[in-house]
């Protein structure tokens, strides 16, 4: 049965109920906060649940690497890009609320809006005290659709003399994800401000909250000369101090590899796991992102992993969860039906005709354009060479526990990296541009072959290429404007592949810089 997704007010009668009706809203916010009394208490997917009925009861859990929180759940209701459940806690007959809201949503509408007046009014007043020879003008946080600009960021224009420097800060109130992606509104801002002002800008201001700031910074270092004069301070709101970070020295940005798995040893280790999964559905994909864990996908849609457990000292196990999303339940002989009931649910819903009223066909639309493009990396380019291709490598750094859609090599032996998108996405080239740095940063120290990544290939010491690959007609309006800001060390390539992309991976045009930035 697919559900509808018009707003809609949901009894809970038993626990399948509930599970579909969160299936169904994650698989639009699948990176949604779950917030109780306005207070933040998880945020998905870092967080895992499940759902139970037990005595007649339908009990949701929910459990992070910081916390766990186990609720009755009485009724669901939906409106808009929000669902609230009505929740009991054990020993508490008075109801409560759980609310799930979009990802950056934090709080409620009106303690945001406050909240981010409060800011914009302090950044204006701290910048004119700091800055006396310019003067603060238009600084708004209000909703812009036709340049891409939202509420989360405050802009404004700097004057002096027939100068003027354009100015986006994010404040400390605003989810880590929000910082770290105030460059690509702050190069639209610029952009905005260049065409309608008539006085010269200057270039840049970018305000951080204070000790938050490296992901923006690692990115301000490869941003090119056309921007201007480009400046990062990071805002200490409780002290109202400013101070400015150094971006100039690119290379130093901290980011770590993990030990490329081997999949031989992997498929020997999880035999039993992958034997069972593979009687019921046979196209089962398999990677593996770790030493001591698989996860098992169809056409992109991750549906179970098998992982390596510590039964006592001397034994080690591989247990099975299966789930949609954040779910996860431990496959047991007693949830074995349930699994299979799963996976005939997701063959069914991800083949054929497109169904995009299903959840199930629109779950991971990123993770399905990437099995195929590792099933067949040529397709995108004939250069790339098919036997090295690894998806979905971390590389983290500072805060940002990031991976890389898919990391290959040319037949020469030249490392490219590329960045999906399956949909309209405004962040496309500065994502790229965050892994393309850290791959380069790693390649320059030799870690591939100390990780074990691209054995018996001998890696060329070249900067890696930037492919950024999306359907056509998914291309965001303001990727030019952006891609006009890379340095020119960044050899990046722009790949629109056909709408029909799940039926057949093929590329429509392509785009490269004609001149140099």
């Amino acid at each position: 049965m697919i559900l509808s997704t018009a707003p809609l007010t949901t009894t809970i009668l038993d626990s399948q109920a509930l599970s579909r009706t969160l299936e169904l809203y994650l698989a639009d916010h699948p990176r949604a906060t779950v917030a109780e009394e306005d207070e933040v208490v998880f945020e998905l997917p870092e967080a895992r649940y499940s759902v139970s009925g037990e005595h007649g009861k339908c009990l949701l859990h929910l459990w992070s690497a910081e916390r766990n929180m186990v609720r009755r759940v009485v009724s669901a209701e939906q409106k808009k890009n929000e669902l609230a459940l009505t929740v009991q806690r054990f020993g508490n007959a008075k109801p409560n609320i759980l609310r799930l809201l979009p990802a950056g949503e934090r709080s409620s509408p009106g303690s945001r809006t406050a909240e981010r007046a409060r800011y914009r009014q302090a950044l204006k007043r701290i910048l004119e005290r700091d800055f006396p020879d310019y003067r603060a003008d238009r600084f708004t946080s209000v909703m812009d659709l036709e340049h891409s600009m939202g509420p989360v960021y405050a802009r404004g224009i700097m004057h002096r003399g027939q100068s003027a420097m354009a100015v986006l800060g994010v404040g400390a109130g605003e989810s880590q994800a929000a910082v770290d992606a105030a460059l690509t509104s702050g190069l639209l801002w610029l952009s905005s401000v260049r065409e309608a002002m008539r006085q010269w800008t200057e270039g840049l201001m970018m305000v951080a909250p204070a000790g938050r700031s490296e992901v923006v910074r690692a990115r301000m270092a490869l941003i090119a000369t056309g921007a201007g004069r480009c400046t990062l301070f990071e805002l200490n709101e409780r002290e109202g101090t400013l101070q400015e970070v150094d971006f100039s020295d690119g290379g130093n940005i901290q980011t770590r590899l993990v030990q490329a798995p081997d999949p031989a040893g992997m498929l020997e280790r999880f035999a039993d796991p992958i034997a069972r999964v593979r009687r019921l559905l046979p196209e089962a994909e398999i990677s593996t992102p770790s030493t001591a864990e698989i996860v098992f996908r169809y056409r992109g849609l991750e549906f179970a992993r098998s992982r390596i457990v510590l039964e006592d000292t001397f034994r080690r196990t591989a247990e099975t969860v299966f789930g949609l999303g954040a779910e996860e339940t431990l496959l047991s002989d007693e949830t074995a039906d349930q699994f299979a009931a799963m996976l005939e649910r997701v063959r069914e819903s991800r083949q054929g005709e497109p169904q995009p009223k299903d959840p199930l066909w629109r779950m991971s639309p990123e993770r399905w354009l990437e099995s195929l493009v590792v099933r067949d990396v040529t397709a995108l380019d004939p250069r790339l060479d098919s036997r090295f291709v690894y998806s979905q490598v971390p590389a983290f750094a500072a805060s940002d526990r990031a991976m890389i859609d898919v990391l290959t090599c040319t037949r020469d032996g030249r490392l490219a990296v590329l960045e999906l998108k399956a949909n309209e996405d405004f962040h496309l080239p500065l994502q790229g541009l965050d892994y393309w740095a850290r791959v380069r940063w790693h390649n320059e120290r030799g870690e591939f072959k100390k990780f074990g990544y691209f054995a018996g290939r001998e890696i060329s010491a070249e900067p890696p290429l930037l492919l950024l690959v999306a359907p056509a007609l998914r291309i965001h309006p303001q990727t030019d404007t952006l891609l006009k800001y890379l340095s020119p060390e960044i050899e990046w390539e722009l790949i629109a592949v056909d709408e029909r992309w799940r039926e057949a991976l093929k590329v429509v045009f392509r785009k490269r810089p004609t001149t140099k930035n």
